[in-house]
């Protein structure tokens, strides 16, 4: 019997050790991995500057407290700021807990209680932002929800429109949904949210924890619409690997958070402030990105040329290295073949297959990827198929 508790349903897939774009598991068997921890390891696995970064701070300090000047947040914080409209950054661990905070200073600063959300969205596990969360089995069998959360249509003008509450804090979304289904927002969608916001008097926030850190080809998703959003809430990418979240807010805002308001005991320890930092200086690079848009282009057409024909096909949608292979039957037996097959993927939903690479992928491997999709949905019955070598 495991003494762990059974919170996750488990691959058949032990890792021993993992590089670049590459996972290898007890028996060294390579799987070239479009997962990436989940959109974490934007860098993929290993990085070496980001590896150098955090073993020289280890040699220095890798805990005091916030009640110390710690500078390496200084640095990252301006390096999140440089890269965003916001001005003024918090520190913590995790996607949820940006999320946390970025409902706690929405509500502090405005004095309103209500937060919309939309349906099928994803904003994490702890209660607020499960109640955050637009998706019925996250909240099954805990009880009675926050009340002050209502969930409208994702990318429905119209319900926008209705809106006419003044007691809204916030309206907060995914620029592109990742567990609702990698769904992409409209132009028309977002530039409706920011009116809506502004009419209302509530603050707009913006959950970039899966889509930032050069996901989509920019800093942030967000980017690639005619918003500015007051609140941007980062994770997952941000280190590369190491647990780190960070909350950016506007000038506006840093009055509402002051001294006693908010906290967290490793937030913003100096360990991920290294591996943040080597991650940033990386990736929030004007070429590199134009890198990243120009591999995510080449990967969706490929995917198109080779796969459209196929029936099982519906849609393939997303933005930047963040997309979706829309299918018209449940995906949980493709990717346990295409695991199989050593190819790594994840679900978006029951019917949708999520690719998330490192955002250094090679093309060879862009194309090793498109080959064992092809060769696996080949046939109506699937098939285990001869690996590939990488």
């Amino acid at each position: 019997m495991s003494s762990l508790f059974p919170t996750y349903q488990r691959f058949d897939l032990t890792v021993k050790e993992a590089k670049g774009s590459w996972i290898i598991d007890e028996h060294d068997e390579r799987y070239l991995d479009f997962v990436s921890g989940i959109a974490v390891c934007n860098l993929g696995h290993g990085d070496e500057d980001v590896l150098h970064a955090v073993q020289t701070q280890l040699e220095k300090v890798w805990h005091t407290s916030n009640l110390y000047h710690l500078p390496l947040q200084e640095e990252v914080a301006k390096l999140l700021v440089k890269n965003s409209d916001g001005d003024a950054v918090f520190f913590c661990n995790s996607g949820a807990e940006a999320n946390e905070a970025a409902i706690k200073l929405a509500r502090k600063h405005t004095g309103k209680s209500k937060i919309i959300t939309f349906k099928q969205s994803f904003h994490g596990r702890t209660f607020a932002t499960m109640s955050a969360t637009g998706q019925e089995k996250i909240h099954s069998g805990f009880g009675p929800l926050l009340p002050s959360f209502d969930y409208l249509p994702y990318n429905d003008v119209n319900s926008l429109d209705k809106l006419v509450d003044h007691d809204i804090a916030a309206i907060m979304l995914e620029v592109v949904q990742g567990e609702g289904g990698v769904l992409p927002a409209s132009q028309e969608f977002m530039q409706k949210v920011e009116e809506t916001c502004q009419r209302t008097g509530a603050l707009l926030i913006i959950d970039e924890v899966q889509t930032g850190i050069g996901r989509t080809g920019k800093p942030f998703a967000y980017q690639h619409f005619p918003v500015s959003p007051d609140i941007i809430t980062s994770a997952k990418g941000l280190g590369n690997g190491f647990p780190v979240g960070a909350m950016i807010g506007k000038k506006s805002l840093i009055e509402s958070f002051q001294p006693g308001s908010h906290g967290s005991t490793f937030g913003g320890n100096p360990l991920a402030m290294s591996a943040a930092k080597a991650t940033l200086e990386k990736i929030m690079n004007e070429k590199f990105l134009e890198v990243v848009e120009k591999k995510a282009t080449y990967l969706v057409e490929q995917l198109k040329t080779e796969l459209n024909q196929n029936s099982l096909i519906k849609e393939i949608r997303g933005i930047g290295l963040m997309i979706g292979i829309e299918c018209s039957e449940p995906v949980a037996p493709i990717i346990d073949l295409l695991r199989k097959n050593k190819l790594l993927v994840l679900s978006a939903g029951p019917n949708v297959i999520r690719l998330l690479p490192p955002l250094n992928v090679s093309i060879e491997e862009i194309e090793q990827c498109i080959a064992i999709m092809k060769q696996t949905l080949l046939s109506s019955e699937y098939s285990v198929v001869a690996p590939i070598q990488g």
